[in-house]
């Protein structure tokens, strides 16, 4: 299965630009479907690099995402956020694939909340490697900002690839670069409805929409759907003193099923302005 994933692979980037595995992480997104443009929580660091510029308190998280009926092609992320006097810094590993096939990025964020706009940037080293073909690398810049309209409406927007950035090999395609705008609405303290437009400049746009609903005190009920590609997703979420896990299934025809867990440690150490 894993050499048949390689072969897959390898046949589409010669028809394409440079193909790279979404990086949406974290259980809460999932959840939601991964409709992450107005979320302003610690994986703001692989969604929305400008929600990062409202994380207010030092934190460490982990994450991982399972697909059984796709081996080789399972994914995790570990990041930290330290916010400080002139905006918050994330730092940041994700990695998808196995030993045939895999992608590294190591970001590095700065964000930071100007009145009700919090804007943040992102840079990326970027290490594609296949077995037999060697390594491609490129380095990358992200930029997305979040703007509180009024307090029960957000919109947000971000950019990958923003420099147009190229792979340093052969073929020297391009990284992907996708735009992606959302709204968010609050319209009780239980509920939380997001939805997004994604676009990829070389694919058709994708819409994903999620809710969150507190069903007490500090656990949450979350669901989403995705169009384009088609996909249904459901997920829990519990805090417990300085601990947050979040889980997520996700339930579709293209690649089956997925399950995503993560953690967040509220280390403590906060931003007193």
């Amino acid at each position: 299965m894993r050499e048949y994933f390689l072969v897959l692979f390898i046949l589409f980037a010669k028809i394409t630009n440079a193909q790279s595995t979404s990086t949406l992480m974290g259980g809460r997104a999932a959840g939601m479907g991964f409709a992450s443009a107005t979320m302003t929580d610690e994986w703001s660091l692989f969604n929305n690099i400008g929600g990062l510029g409202k994380v207010k308190e030092f934190n460490a998280s982990f994450g991982y995402e399972a697909k059984p009926a796709l081996v080789g092609a399972d994914r995790m992320a570990v990041s930290i956020s330290a916010p400080t006097k002139v905006g918050s810094f994330g730092l940041g590993i994700f990695r998808f694939g196995d030993d045939i096939y895999n992608e590294h990025i190591a970001s590095l964020g700065f964000g930071n909340q100007i009145g009700n706009t919090a804007l943040g940037i992102k840079l990326n080293y970027v290490q594609y490697r296949a077995e037999g073909l060697g390594v491609s690398t490129a380095m990358s810049v992200d930029f997305g900002g979040i703007t509180q309209i009024t307090s029960q409406i957000s919109i947000g927007a971000y950019i990958t690839n923003l420099t147009q950035s190229k792979l340093q090999s052969i073929n020297g395609e391009y990284l992907p670069t996708k735009l992606v705008a959302g709204l968010g609405f609050r319209p009780s303290e239980k509920v939380f409805v997001a939805t997004e437009i994604g676009k990829d400049i070389d694919y058709n746009a994708a819409w994903r929409t999620g809710i969150e609903y507190t069903l007490y005190k500090k656990v949450f009920f979350r669901t989403g759907f995705n169009l384009n590609p088609n996909a249904a997703y459901f997920g829990l979420g519990v805090q417990k003193k300085k601990l947050k896990f979040d889980y997520a299934i996700r339930l579709g025809q293209r690649i089956g099923t997925a399950h995503q867990a993560s953690a967040i440690y509220l280390i403590g150490l906060q931003n007193k302005k």
